[in-house]
């Protein structure tokens, strides 16, 4: 799918270079083609180098929080509620675990070990599922759970926004949480609704819990002034941010754990994953900047921004769409998408914002769903993909009216 994505932006891209010289009258529509096309890829370069050490100080204080064992205390957490929730795994089945372990990893940001975890639990999942070809209850559940997962620490995000000039690159925490929220919560809802989950007290008091916190969250920074609501929601994210780190380090303390030795080591991976992403970022980023170049992205942002507005509504909305329309099917492409809209935007600006929080809101559907279910064979998916996008399009919105309420004013406009 993604294969198909890449070569069809260059072909229309071509086409529209094509309609620029023989319609539009410009011959050198094609020269500046090709500069934006090398200009993205020196970007995309620069943006990975300068991801170095931001990347290297966020995943070396989550490995501490790793060997703290923060990671096992959220699986224990969260075990009574997943037992619940997967009423066909029995009680004690290591698959219970390892689906704590995993939401546990995503909960923290840890993509690199939340991964592997996930393939794990969906392997044990199989070996209950009556039909090997087809996704049972359980593993569809585990599916739609991970593509929606709430990110408690969106390390990549914040990284992205600082190495391209925002003045607080952690003001979008509270509505990524918020949308992120959101997200899950659909994708929950529908799947509870088609297997009959049973909403117990402990489910219960879960969602009640979650959505107190995230729905006082709104309220409270629904009623605060224009002026007032980007400094507290700074000035909460940064406390919020700064209070993990500083219990992490204490957890270290008490546990003797070598605090130093642990942030080092993540440090490495952070180094070797700013390394890692240059070529997947060279390859959109290149291919998002000939569509620019040939007038084809800024024609269909016009023409959907033409169509909002005819209907009446604020279209500034609509510059998060590249985003928003690539996340269900590429990690890669979206973030490509949002780095090149905090490029041309500003990383302050609505549509900059707004594109980060997009980012945030779930995870990249089809990749999860090819990663999870190839790894076990599974042909038949079921309802797993309408509830993945169900999810998806509950988290676009929530980020959509969360940018607006966090950053819409004239001061989140610039």
């Amino acid at each position: 799918m993604l294969n198909l994505i890449w070569i069809g932006f260059f072909l229309t891209a071509f086409a529209a270079g094509l309609f620029q010289l023989l319609v539009g009258g410009q011959p050198d529509v094609f020269a500046r083609m090709m500069k934006a096309g090398f200009d993205n890829a020196r970007l995309a370069f620069d943006i990975a180098l300068g991801l170095t050490g931001v990347m290297c100080l966020w995943l070396g204080v989550l490995k501490i929080g790793e060997r703290v064992g923060v990671l096992d205390g959220l699986a224990r957490l969260l075990s009574p509620l997943f037992a619940r929730l997967f009423p066909q795994v029995p009680a004690g089945h290591p698959a219970l675990g390892s689906i704590a372990m995993n939401m546990a990893a995503n909960l923290l940001g840890l993509d690199n070990a939340a991964t592997p975890i996930g393939i794990r639990a969906m392997t044990q999942l199989q070996t209950l599922n009556p039909d090997p070809d087809t996704a049972s209850n359980a593993q569809i559940l585990f599916l739609v759970l991970n593509a929606s997962s709430i990110t408690l620490l969106p390390v990549t995000i914040f990284t992205y926004r600082a190495q391209l000039g925002a003045a607080d690159p952690t003001d979008v925490f509270i509505p990524i949480l918020m949308a992120t929220y959101c997200s899950t919560l659909a994708g929950f809802a529908f799947v509870a609704l088609r297997q009959r989950i049973r909403l117990d007290p402990v489910v219960l008091a879960w969602i009640g819990g979650l959505t107190f916190g995230v729905g006082g969250l709104a309220v409270y920074f629904a009623r605060l002034p224009a002026a007032e609501m980007g400094a507290t929601s700074s000035l909460l994210s940064n406390f919020l941010l700064l209070a993990i780190v500083m219990a992490f380090l204490l957890g270290a303390l008490w546990r003797r754990v070598n605090a130093y030795e642990a942030f080092v080591e993540g440090a490495k991976e952070g180094f070797q994953t700013a390394v890692t992403i240059i070529p997947y970022l060279v390859a959109m980023l290149v291919a998002v900047g000939l569509l620019r170049a040939s007038g084809a992205l800024d024609v269909a942002m016009q023409a959907a921004a033409g169509l909002v507005r005819a209907a009446g509504f604020d279209a500034r909305w609509v510059d998060g769409l590249p985003t928003m329309l690539m996340k269900p099917l590429s990690g890669s492409g979206a973030r490509a998408m949002m780095i090149e809209t905090m490029q041309m935007r500003g990383a302050d600006s609505f549509a900059g914002r707004l594109a980060c929080i997009i980012q945030g809101s779930t995870e990249t559907t089809f990749y999860v769903l090819a990663v999870y279910f190839g790894a076990i064979g599974i042909k038949r998916v079921r309802y797993a993909v309408a509830g993945g996008l169900i999810a998806d399009l509950a988290g676009f919105t929530a980020a959509v009216f969360a940018a607006y309420l966090f950053f819409g004013g004239a001061g989140g406009s610039q």
